[in-house]
C-alpha cells in the first residue's frame, strides 16, 4: 500500500479550546473566517456524526459549493468529517477547476488546550482517490497553506474578538 499524500496545518491561538471549538461549530462565526475574501453561506451545519455541513463561496457572481458530511465528533477534542465539492443540489462532483483534485477529502480537526491557548491541527488526506487525484493532491501541497493561512488569520482575528467582548 502506497503511504497517502497529507496536508498538516497546525497554528496555535490565544484562546480556550472551548472559544476555538465554537468557531468551527457554529455557523454565524464559521461563516466569518471560512473561505477568506468571498462570501460564505453555510445552508446547513449539523455537527454531529451523521449531520452535514452545506457550504456556499460567492465570488464575483459565481458560487462553489462544498458538502461536508461528520463522521466522528467529540466535543471540543475532534472533528472528523469528509469534505467535497458539490453541485448547487449537493451531489459530490469533480472540482471544475482542477477535475483530478480528490473528489473527497478525510478531514481531522484536532483541539489540543495549551494553558489558556488552543493548538489546531488540521490535517487532509485524499479519501479513496484515484493515482491522477494523488499525483495532484501532492502536487498542490506546496501552496494550500495560502487558502488556509488566509482563514488561520481571519479565525485568530475573529478570537480575540470574541475574547475581547468576553
Amino acid at each position: 500500500m502506497t503511504d497517502l499524500p497529507n496536508y498538516v496545518l497546525e497554528r496555535t491561538f490565544s484562546a480556550p479550546r472551548e472559544l476555538v471549538w465554537k468557531a468551527w461549530t457554529d455557523p454565524l462565526l464559521l461563516a466569518r473566517w471560512y473561505g477568506p475574501n468571498v462570501e460564505t453561506i453555510i445552508h446547513k451545519l449539523d455537527v454531529k456524526p451523521g449531520g452535514l455541513w452545506l457550504n456556499e463561496m460567492k465570488m464575483r457572481g459565481q458560487s462553489s459549493y462544498q458538502r461536508t458530511e461528520f463522521i466522528e465528533v467529540v466535543a471540543p477534542e475532534r472533528l472528523v468529517c469528509l469534505m467535497a465539492n458539490a453541485d448547487a443540489q449537493w451531489n459530490i462532483v469533480a472540482n471544475q477547476m482542477m477535475p483530478d483534485w480528490p473528489r473527497v477529502l478525510l478531514t481531522t480537526v484536532t483541539f489540543e488546550d495549551a494553558l489558556g491557548h488552543t493548538t489546531m491541527r488540521l490535517v487532509w488526506t485524499p479519501h479513496e482517490a484515484s493515482d491522477a487525484e494523488l499525483a495532484c493532491f501532492a502536487a498542490a501541497m506546496d501552496n494550500m497553506g495560502k487558502g488556509w493561512g488566509a482563514g488561520m488569520q481571519v479565525l485568530e482575528d475573529l478570537l480575540a474578538e470574541l475574547k475581547a467582548e468576553g
